[in-house]
């Protein structure tokens, strides 16, 4: 039999990045790069783009894991989520566990279904019905489906895709879609923006795709994790000086299924220097130390967002003066909540906020 390859073979290496070197240290050479699925839908087409123009490639797309898993199950693939968990936290799936919600994952290796069983357990979605496909399109393809809770396959092929079919259970932690989640999904020491508050914070916020947020003072990090549940491409960077809250932020963003979230555990202003210029900012706390403003300020891109909240009197005198010399928006915040009152119900209310917001020209 005549070898399918004639010119010289070279193995995939690890890390990628390794390969990517190699590849680009033959570029100007008939080059011919084998990769399962469609090299531009989670694969190493995309990778590649970025450094070598499109012109200079040939791409010959084959059917992808995803859309052999749908076929698999009669999923319509665009009613599907779809997600690659492959070398990634198999919390990124929290966001997207909603009755009667279809994903399909791409795992990393044979424990990852077993791994993600545990997390859909573990979070109330035990009922779901997980279909592990194994080496789809191959000889040793095997498709398995059980609920997550009874979940006990084992010799799993590291070449799988989970379909999950969500079925929730009472107490199950499903993350609403709107900005100004319910304050107590969070873990918190009592340093948190107000559901309420929050809400209209991130509407001030005004947060588009792909952009990057500071979150100074970030306390329990609310702020930054819903900037970043609006879209997979937000991009935030807490900063907290207390270590125990930096914590904390870490904790709440895995668990809010966006641990891509970046925390500076320092203190404003020094904290903010050498880091990613922003195109939106939040002051949640700390606002009134000296140089945290004007650092703020100096470091929002042209046609960025500035919101800052006040609650203290001192804070409070920072946004008059800057709205005053700057402009923007400048609003008072007042929220009361129905409490008991003996035997009857009135209203108690809490602190008033003054919110300044403005757009650095």
């Amino acid at each position: 039999m005549r070898p399918l390859i004639k010119g010289e073979a070279r193995a995939w290496l690890s890390p990628f990045e390794k390969s990517v070197e190699a590849v680009l240290a033959l570029r100007g050479k008939p080059t011919v790069i084998l990769a399962s699925g469609d090299p531009f839908f989670y694969g190493v087409g995309a990778t590649l783009s970025r450094h070598i123009p499109v012109s200079e490639m040939t791409v010959i797309p084959a059917a992808s894991s995803f859309s052999l898993a749908a076929s698999r199950l009669g999923w319509p693939l665009q009613d599907v989520t779809i997600l690659s968990l492959h070398g990634r936290p198999l919390d990124l799936i929290r966001p997207h566990l909603h009755t009667g919600r279809k994903i399909l994952a791409l795992t990393s290796d044979g424990q990852g279904p077993a791994d993600l069983a545990y997390l859909l357990q573990q979070n109330g979605f035990g009922q779901s019905k997980l279909t592990v496909l194994e080496a789809l399109g191959g000889p040793s393809e095997r498709v398995s489906t059980q609920k997550a809770a009874d979940f006990a396959l084992s010799d799993i092929n590291d070449l799988n895709v989970c379909g999950i079919d969500v079925v929730t259970s009472e107490g199950a932690r499903i993350l609403p879609l709107v900005a100004g989640l319910d304050d107590h999904l969070f873990e918190h020491d009592g340093q948190i923006t107000k559901r309420e508050i929050r809400a209209m914070t991130l509407s001030a916020l005004a947060p588009r795709r792909g952009e990057l947020l500071w979150d100074i003072g970030a306390g329990s990090g609310s702020i930054a994790i819903e900037w970043m549940l609006a879209d997979p491409s937000m991009r935030a960077i807490a900063i907290e000086t207390s270590s125990d809250r930096a914590a904390r932020v870490r904790h709440n963003a895995a668990s809010f299924g966006v641990p891509g979230l970046s925390v500076v555990e320092e203190q404003a202003p020094h904290a903010l220097a050498g880091l990613p210029t922003p195109d939106a900012i939040f002051i949640g706390g700390g606002g009134s130390d000296a140089g945290v403003m004007e650092a703020a300020i100096g470091g929002l891109r042209k046609g960025g967002r500035l919101v800052a909240n006040a609650v203290t009197t001192e804070m409070e005198a920072i946004l008059l003066a800057e709205h005053a010399r700057r402009g923007g928006s400048l609003i008072r915040i007042d929220i009361a909540r129905a409490a008991p009152i003996g035997k009857m119900t009135g209203w108690r209310p809490a602190m008033p906020v003054t919110q300044w917001s403005w757009v650095k020209e």
